[in-house]
């Protein structure tokens, strides 16, 4: 198939060379890859730079300039170029429940569904709490990724609720429902993330990416690399060595200094 240079550029972002059927194959491959490669960050949030959803300009910030974003910054893109590879796509609203402290939480995840040969999949590059790969919705399957184990289940108030099974428990991650979306729904809620009193996202810094032997993640000022097992914690001391450790964990430049 003709790739337009765009498609090219996104797939040259993430480390992607392979076919690009519209398949399950390639979705796992592509969704594997981008939460390694681009990271869940709230920085311009902080920086008080406004977010716009419109692809052109995500596709500046994610795929030119190589920064990350918040859920309804990354899956929109990842959405568009799953669309832009012949992939049946559907978003979603989702409710976090994990780390709540008042759960549920408003309605404030965005989720992508994705249907592969009347096979029906959710894709998710826009939180750190959510699987590496594409599950299917399927009740009580379980989806072994790794070290990691995921279901689904319906909810009679909320829909369809993730799990994710740890030490035999079922923690619940977020819950969504099936109505599908069109991108300016999503913009109030983006809003009120930014600017709202009760946002969580304009707080501190949240930053997570996955990587080949664990995490890394900001919260606030500290940084905490995963390593096998192992977790290295620190606090940068100045705003310069902040901005190098963003540089050299998460592949973040930022254009403007944190306050």
């Amino acid at each position: 198939m003709d790739i337009q240079p765009n498609v090219q550029q996104y797939l040259k972002r993430i480390g992607y060379n392979g076919p690009l059927n519209p398949n399950i194959e390639v979705l796992s491959q592509l969704q594997e890859l981008h939460v390694h490669t681009v990271p869940y960050e709230n920085l311009d949030i902080l920086g008080g730079i406004p977010i716009s959803l419109d692809i052109p300009h995500l596709f500046n910030k994610i795929v030119t300039k190589q920064r990350g974003g918040f859920c309804f910054e990354l899956n929109a893109l990842f959405g568009w170029l799953l669309q832009e590879l012949g992939f049946n796509v559907t978003h979603y609203f989702g409710r976090f429940w994990r780390g709540e402290t008042n759960t549920p939480s408003k309605r404030r995840h965005h989720i992508l569904h994705i249907e592969i040969d009347n096979r029906r999949f959710i894709a998710d590059v826009g939180a750190g709490a959510s699987p590496r790969q594409p599950f299917e919705l399927i009740e009580n399957i379980e989806h072994i990724q790794g070290d990691e184990i995921y279901l689904v289940q319906k909810s009679a108030p909320y829909g369809w609720m993730l799990y994710e099974r740890k030490h035999g428990e079922l923690d619940p991650i977020y819950s969504f429902t099936e109505e599908p979306n069109l991108p300016q729904d999503y913009e109030t809620t983006s809003y009120w993330c930014q600017y709202s009193p009760e946002s969580v996202f304009n707080k501190g810094a949240k930053v997570y990416i996955r990587t080949k032997d664990g995490r890394n993640t900001v919260d606030d000022q500290e940084f905490r690399i995963f390593t096998s097992g192992q977790v290295h914690i620190f606090s940068p001391s100045t705003p310069e060595e902040y901005a190098q450790a963003l540089i050299e964990h998460f592949g973040i430049k930022l254009p403007f200094e944190l306050k």
